[in-house]
């Protein structure tokens, strides 16, 4: 069983440059039974993979192996309008890779009564572009940058009593990025841009590079009575190294951390058959300076890769989920839910987001269990992300000639995970 541990944990690290997210860039839920209700598990634990919500919820789930994989394709596709004095205008598809696949993996053993140890390995999230031709705001060969993040779980629980759980993981991430065709931004002396960098040198197509980091993510569970349970969770920001070849990049010379997210969540058993579930969920993007800080910074004596340098400008953001769960009968079950989160682009801000384009708001999702003979268990989502259009205003400065830069993305999944208890 170690040795199986292991094989699943490196195969999904390997993996890990086809994570990618939908509630800004974060994922809208992890492990497939959770996506097909909606992205809720605060309070909901349902799988091995259940450390990913709610540390606590290992607790509740026994002794149980889960192993699966979701194909993701986003759609995305940008364009720059308003008589752009670079010559930009026009649309920019950015689907040239559009197909990724997200593994998953999670262990739970019962210590005794009261304790578990166990391991969620899950993509935490990330962002994919990759563009069919050169846009000449930013450079003179096709844009494309590749951001994935995977969190390795050891994770602890211990039951206080009858009706009440708490959970610890530690958060051992790893993320890996690239990015490509942003020639204009390497400029010494500029025209329009002056010097946008500290360090020209390290802004763009330099192969990818790797980050490793830590943070804590710590959870409650409460039975309230038979048919009412409640969850709240905390994870704290993940600290990663600088992503050194990209200090010309990013503010902080390099600096990438991973935002931290709090959250409350419900589960009520309406019926002995049906359990309808809700999770409001916060992400805190703007805490980090790479993702949160404005574009406009560079007009005002902070270049990229300085400590108070530009960004993506993307707000917080309130993930809402509520989903419902009906057990057919002793081997189906079927699920189904509805994710929705604010809006992390601003519409000044859409030219830096061409490459970043996480607009999408409004998530449907579908999916079921079914127990096979052996007694293990063979589940599949589906997921839906409406099609989601911010259009820029104010959006592209007179330095990168004038106009508007306006947004749009939709994206579909699919997932398949085989579990069983031991």
């Amino acid at each position: 069983m170690k040795n199986t541990i292991k094989t699943l944990s490196l195969i999904t690290l390997l993996s890990a440059t086809n994570a990618y997210a939908t509630d800004g860039y974060f994922a809208h839920g992890h492990g497939v039974k959770t996506q097909g209700i909606g992205g809720v598990g605060i309070a909901l634990p349902q799988d091995a993979i259940a450390s990913a919500a709610n540390p606590a919820g290992m607790g509740l789930v026994g002794n149980r192996v889960d192993f699966g994989v979701t194909w993701f394709r986003p759609q995305r596709e940008a364009e720059i309008v308003g008589g752009n004095g670079f010559g930009a205008d026009g649309k920019y598809d950015a689907n040239d890779t559009e197909n990724f696949i997200i593994p998953e993996f999670g262990y739970n053993r019962q210590i005794n009564p009261e304790v578990t140890l166990g391991v969620s390995v899950y993509g935490n999230g990330g962002m994919n572009t990759d563009f069919k031709k050169a846009i000449p705001i930013f450079g003179s060969t096709p844009p494309r940058m590749d951001l994935a993040q995977l969190f390795i779980a050891p994770t602890a629980t211990w039951k206080i009593n009858e009706s009440n759980t708490i959970g610890v993981a530690v958060n051992l991430a790893y993320q890996r990025f690239e990015i490509k065709g942003l020639q204009n931004f390497t400029v010494v002396n500029h025209a329009q841009f002056g010097t946008p960098s500290q360090s020209p040198n390290h802004v763009t197509n330099k192969g990818y590079d790797s980050s490793y980091g830590a943070g804590v993510h710590i959870g409650w569970i409460g039975q309230l009575n038979n048919a009412v349970t409640v969850g709240a969770t905390y994870q704290s920001k993940t600290y990663m190294s600088r992503f050194d070849k990209y200090k010309g990049l990013f503010a902080e010379n390099g600096d990438f951390d991973i935002p931290e997210t709090y959250g409350v969540g419900i589960a009520v058993k309406a019926t002995p058959s049906l359990t309808v579930a809700a999770d409001v969920q916060r992400i805190n993007y703007s805490d980090v300076d790479s993702v949160g800080n404005s574009l406009n910074n560079l007009f005002t004596g902070n270049q990229l890769g300085s400590n108070n340098g530009p960004g993506f400008a993307w707000k917080d953001v309130t993930a809402v989920k509520v989903g419902a769960s009906y057990a057919w009968d002793e081997k189906l079950t079927l699920r189904a839910g509805y994710n929705h989160t604010t809006q992390p682009i601003r519409k000044s801000e859409t030219l830096f987001n061409i490459i970043a384009p996480g607009v999408v708001q409004d998530h449907i999702t579908f999916g079921a269990t079914y127990v096979l003979p052996n007694k293990s268990e063979l589940s599949f989502t589906y997921m839906h992300a409406f099609e989601e259009k911010v259009r820029g205003s104010g959006s592209i400065p007179s330095n990168f000639g004038g106009g508007e830069a306006n947004l749009k993305m939709y994206q579909d999944s699919f997932g398949l995970a085989y579990g069983w208890q031991f």
